[in-house]
């Protein structure tokens, strides 16, 4: 059974990996011919052999999962937003499904269609904003109400980058197949107060849930901590704490999942044996063990449900209902096998969770557990074996980890035996004790117990060696690493334990390659409507601009630009160049500087505290070489030149090796570009050219292509961006010129490698193309 699973979840994760789905003729028939060879199979399976068996069972196994997922994407793909409707206002009618996220200058939730005048998606996230004229907040909306409201949406998008967050993917999974925003219109009105379904009531005790906790506990600084353990809204915890739970490993404790599932269902069956034990009566209509368990499942839906049933929780509570199930049937089902069920069940119900990393490293955990206790569970007593535990874990994850995040605590094993005894038997019942009871003294309580976890969590987290970050590892050291580290994991008096060590040890020293000597690539990242390119060399790293800011606590410096840089294995950045001042080019550039080393600032209209003493103009004229690379500043000039504005102001760099040429323009228009050609006229041909102003109108005049004539243009945009960019006519006017046009918006991070072969263009989404991308 375990090897069919195994079997089925490896198709699933196959499907997962399609570029374009097959068409729905070929599942059909794929489902008819696994029917039709199971069939023979089961009939002749006593003529078989047992390896045969074996074989018959793994591809029957593997195909039914590509089956399985791929007839499920399907069907989820085809409730998508038609392209004419892109953009459009419509008037929607529609229940608020989840709990309200509050934004900075407005509010997100979940809106579940009930009619509009066109073909809708059934579920889409919006955004209600402030009116920018009048900066009039948007209403308090609910969970449960009913709402008539005007919108303006668009297909599923999200940025693409390497080894960057799938957007795309994480909207396909939670089945929002739409995005979009409110508009301001006299159109929109409260319909109802409530709709009567049972999961929105669930919403609104949720809702009320966290007013209360805000209420009670002020402005305290963890009240968002214990709101996600009590309900699992972890919108209130701030960037600064979930950074101090990156780098001590304890980020799954304000996860609900399984840990504290598990921990309800046992303060649950416990509580229910206690009873049972006092009352000997009740053993005479459920006998005890039953009881324990069906209490433990019902304690677990119902904190399933007031943690609003997300995936990862759906994910816990299948789990343990398939332990559960296993019990009651009085089967003596070995622990590994009630594993497999768990990931079976998981897979059925939500075949996309392979694409998270909470499903990796929520089994795996969960693996390493079974693994490290088996036969010993007796010998997990005192602080020894729970620190032993927590380095088994820690060591099983660490692949994993630098997979999906290039870095993992080195501190994680004490952070976490200090912490989870602290989530587990304080905080999280003393914050689901407040829930049921009208006091405030639990929940004054569980706060305190917070800032003791926390003082203890900010020392580790502070410290120069707390986190080990290294580039995204190839699939093969990947694999060898897994190897290994289940090879260190089995019993005392395995022999060769040092093979494990050897097996894992290359995944550590990995580096990734880089550049020739004379020669370098360039990345324009996808930020949406700004720029960010990283520019590398033999030895040296290079970032002009840091991409936009994308509201009060994001921007791009901090959820593209640092992650990519990681993965990158990028750990100094000898200079950063900040063209100008527009949020759309330098609003992630304090991320930047804050979240890596930074050896010099170029910028003319920067003040960033952060690096104070390491920054200097940008002028023209400006050159440095790094590696046989030539770097050098062709604009602003040093005298005034009668330039308006600050994107007429921009630092414009000239890249140059190997015979080959990179010009990024940044933001300049007309007035620069003749500045720029009375200087450099006979200097600016490159083969390569980063648009200027993102293909603006207001920029890349005739006069201008004919002085570059670059056989690449390179635009970074935004998706639908309200500014038109890059416009048709300038668009046509490259191409006229013999450019190839590229754009960051529809293909994704473009790198740029320039070395002796020549030049090339390589767009993400084209070398990593999924079946969901633009769907």
């Amino acid at each position: 059974m375990r090897y069919a699973v195994i079997g089925f979840a490896l198709g699933v994760w196959a499907a997962q990996q399609y570029s374009a789905l097959p068409a729905a003729q070929f599942l059909l028939c794929g489902a008819l011919v696994w029917t039709l060879i199971a069939a023979v199979g089961l009939r002749c399976s006593a003529r078989l052999s047992a390896r045969s068996k074996w074989v018959l069972v793994g591809v029957l196994a593997c195909s039914a999962g590509v089956l399985w997922a791929g007839g499920r994407a399907y069907w989820r793909l085809a409730d998508a937003l038609p392209m004419q409707w892109e953009g459009r206002d419509l008037v929607v009618t529609g229940v608020i499904a989840e709990l309200p996220q509050t934004l900075g200058d407005g509010v997100r939730f979940v809106f579940e269609v009930e009619s509009a005048a066109a073909p809708l998606p059934r579920r889409v996230l919006l955004s209600w904003y402030a009116d920018r004229r009048s900066q009039e907040p948007p209403p308090t909306v609910r969970a449960g109400e009913r709402w008539q409201l005007m919108l303006r949406l668009k297909r599923p998008h999200g940025l693409s980058n390497p080894h960057g967050f799938d957007y795309e993917a994480w909207l396909l999974g939670r089945n929002l197949r739409a995005t979009g925003y409110v508009r301001h219109s006299a159109v929109n009105r409260r319909l109802a107060d409530a709709v009567g379904q049972p999961m929105r009531y669930v919403h609104r005790l949720r809702e009320s849930v966290r007013e209360r906790f805000a209420k009670v506990l002020g402005e305290r600084p963890y009240t968002g901590i214990l709101t996600a353990l009590a309900i699992g809204d972890q919108r209130a915890i701030t960037p600064e704490q979930w950074e101090v739970f990156r780098r001590t490993g304890v980020n799954h404790l304000v996860a609900i999942s399984g840990l504290h599932v598990s921990l309800i269902a046992l303060c649950a069956g416990g509580l229910v044996g206690w009873l049972w034990r006092r009352v000997p009566r009740l053993m005479l209509y459920l006998p005890l063990p039953r009881a324990r368990l069906l209490a433990a499942l019902l304690a677990a839906m119902a904190y399933a449900l007031l943690a609003g049933m997300g995936i990862p929780v759906q994910r816990a509570l299948l789990m343990l209902a398939v332990a559960v199930a296993a019990m009651l049937s009085g089967r003596d089902l070995a622990a590994s096998r009630v594993l497999a069920l768990a990931l079976l069940a998981v897979l059925v119900v939500d075949p996309w969770a392979v694409l998270s990393a909470g499903f990796w490293l929520s089994f795996a955990a969960v693996g390493v557990i079974m693994l490290t206790l088996a036969g010993r569970l007796q010998t997990l007593v005192g602080w020894r074996a729970v620190l032993r535990l927590q380095l088994a874990i820690a060591l099983a994850l660490a692949p994993a980890l630098l997979v999906f995040f290039q870095g993992f605590s080195l501190v994680s094993p004490l952070a976490n035996a200090w912490a989870i005894p602290l989530v587990s038997f304080v905080m999280t019942p003393l914050a689901l004790l407040a829930v049921l009871v009208p006091l405030e003294a639990p929940l004054y309580l569980a706060h305190g117990a917070a800032e003791l976890m926390m003082a203890v969590l900010g020392r580790l987290a502070a410290q120069d060696l707390a986190m080990w970050h290294q580039a995204a590892p190839p699939a093969v050291g990947v694999a060898a690493a897994c190897a290994g580290v289940l090879w260190l994991l089995l019993p005392r008096g395995t022999p060769a334990p040092a093979a494990g060590v050897l097996a894992v040890a290359p995944l550590l020293m990995w580096t990734p390659s880089r550049p020739p000597e004379g020669a370098f690539v360039a990345t324009v990242l996808d930020v949406g409507q700004g720029q960010a390119v990283h520019v590398q060399t033999a030895r040296h790293d290079l970032l002009i601009d840091a991409g936009p800011a994308f509201g009060p606590l994001s921007d791009a410096g901090q959820r593209v630009v640092l992650p990519y840089l990681r993965a990158a294995g990028v750990s100094r950045l000898d200079r950063l160049v900040l063209t100008h001042g527009d949020a759309d080019h330098a609003g992630g550039a304090r991320a930047i500087v804050e979240g890596i080393p930074v050896s010099a600032v170029m910028s003319n209209q920067i003040i960033l505290p952060a690096a104070a003493g390491i920054v200097r103009p940008c002028r023209a004229k400006d050159a440095w070489e790094w590696d046989g690379v030539h770097f050098r500043v062709l604009h602003p000039p040093a005298e005034d030149a009668g330039l308006r504005g600050d994107n007429d102001r921009a630092c414009v760099l000239r890249i140059a090796a190997a015979g080959a040429a990179m010009l990024v323009a940044s933001d300049i228009e007309r007035g620069a570009e003749r500045v720029l050609l009375t200087h450099w006229a006979g200097e600016l041909a490159s083969e390569v050219l980063v648009a200027p102003h993102h293909g603006s109108r207001s920029s890349s005049t005739p006069a201008l292509v004919q002085a570059v004539r670059p056989r690449e243009v390179l635009y970074s945009v935004g998706y639908l961006n309200p500014f038109g960019h890059p416009h048709p006519q300038v668009w046509a006017r490259w191409a006229a010129a013999g450019a190839r046009n590229w754009r960051t918006d529809s293909q994704g991070a473009l790198r740029v490698t320039v070395g002796a072969p020549g030049v090339a263009v390589e767009a993400e989404r084209e070398r990593r193309p999924r079946y969901w991308h633009g769907r």
